[in-house]
């Protein structure tokens, strides 16, 4: 397939296209989505990424069309992962529920922007300069490093350190309200023109896509050399991001080991890149400046091999150890918070069931070690009162009755609370 003029303005359009729809008919009016809502354009938008890929394959473009959904797939990981980031932004500065589809919304639109300038630089200095493969792998390798690092090590640090930079540079320059006006970016104060939270935010979450930029555009350049490719991949990755945030919203924090097929798929294209640098080589220190015979690993093996990663990555994550106590603990936590929520309308049948997953749930999560819970609640007080709550209304509620008290609850009320 011959990548023309035309059919860059054609994809930039329909990307444009999908862009003004979201903001047009879907954040215009602040609202929640609905998790049908929210399913529903998340399969939308994935097909049409997926469509996109089969034209090149109609074609008989297989060699684009691998490409494509290779970078694709993995720029859709490392989006994946970015909302856990946008997660711990939009929590610091507390966005209002219903406005976070617009800040998501900014973010996606800054991230295209900054990664097609990114993409144009790249494919820039790849024509002048191929030796930049080495640059790009060794780029990658220390960026896994890092984050395997910062794993390992259990910090965090550096996931909301563009925030607080942010705030505090912007707030030295411009005055800025405490306080959200609806979802404007500017309001008015005993006349006093003030930014509101809702622009820091998005300023800070645009800071933060230029970051991710730099782990993005090189990964996808080690599985395709062609701009176009490389744009589309990112783009369509992109596209339905805010409804999966919605969507994937609670499960986010279930991927546990999400971090670390990310680093092990960053580290392959790391690889990847420098052997074909190698194979590519003009640096006069290597090899006297002649190519090096060395294996180079095709878009077709990298494809099976980023899938595996997160195949795994997602089992793991799921049915591991540490997986089954994120999920006790967030369990117990949720049905305990239902169980509160009960009216005095709520049938017998019920009640009982809610009382049933409440007691299944706090039994599960007593019995998570020690170190889970240190590792996994970051909020130990607000979990603690949320069970405690629940189950010392259940026995205020048994007892006014003249029923017996249920032994799970009165353990937790006896010991002032679950075990965290």
């Amino acid at each position: 397939m011959e990548i023309t003029a035309l059919t860059w303005i054609i994809t930039i359009a329909v990307i444009i296209a999908l862009l003004a729809f979201d903001y047009i008919f879907h954040v215009r009016k602040a609202h929640i989505p609905t998790i049908r809502e929210a399913a529903i354009w998340s399969a939308i938008y994935v097909g049409i990424a997926l469509i996109f890929g089969l034209v090149f394959f109609v074609l008989g473009d297989t060699q684009h069309a691998v490409e494509y959904y290779a970078g694709y797939i993995t720029e859709k990981a490392l989006s994946v992962d970015n909302l856990f980031v946008f997660l711990v932004i939009m929590a610091s500065f507390k966005v209002p529920r219903e406005y976070q589809q617009k800040v998501l919304l900014f973010g996606i639109t800054f991230a295209l922007i900054s990664r097609t300038v990114f993409i144009l630089l790249g494919a820039a200095v790849i024509e002048v300069w191929s030796d930049v493969f080495y640059l790009f792998g060794l780029a990658l390798l220390l960026i896994a490093g890092g984050q395997l690092k910062g794993e390992l090590t259990g910090s965090d640090e550096n996931k909301d350190e563009a925030d607080n930079v942010l705030v505090r540079l912007a707030k030295r320059v411009l005055p800025a309200s405490d306080e959200y006006h609806e979802d404007k970016l500017f309001t008015r104060k005993n006349g006093k023109r003030l930014m509101t939270p809702m622009l820091l935010v998005m300023v800070s979450i645009g800071l933060t896509d230029v970051l991710f930029a730099f782990d993005s555009i090189p990964a996808i350049y080690g599985l395709t050399q062609e701009p176009y490719i490389v744009f589309a991949a990112t783009a369509f990755s992109l596209m339905g991001l805010r409804q999966l945030f919605f969507l994937i919203d609670g499960l986010l924090d279930r991927l546990v080991y999400l971090s670390y097929g990310l680093v092990a798929i960053l580290g392959f294209i790391g690889v990847k890149l420098i052997l074909h640098a190698l194979h590519e080589n003009n640096l006069r220190f290597i090899n006297d400046g002649e190519n090096v015979s060395v294996v180079e690993i095709s878009t077709g093996v990298s494809l099976l091999v980023i899938l595996g990663i997160l195949v795994v990555t997602v089992v793991a994550s799921l049915y591991s150890p540490k997986g089954r106590a994120l999920v006790a603990l967030q369990n117990a936590e949720k049905f305990a918070h239902r169980y509160t929520k009960l009216d005095e309308n709520a049938s017998d049948e019920d009640r009982r069931a809610a009382e049933e997953k409440m007691d299944r749930w706090t039994l599960e999560a007593e019995k998570v070690s020690q170190r889970y819970r240190d590792e996994l609640l970051d909020h130990k007080d607000s979990y603690s009162e949320i069970i405690r709550t629940a189950h010392e209304t259940r026995v205020a509620t048994a007892t006014a009755e003249g029923r017996g008290v249920p032994e799970v609850s009165d353990a937790i009320v006896k010991n002032q609370g679950p075990k965290v």
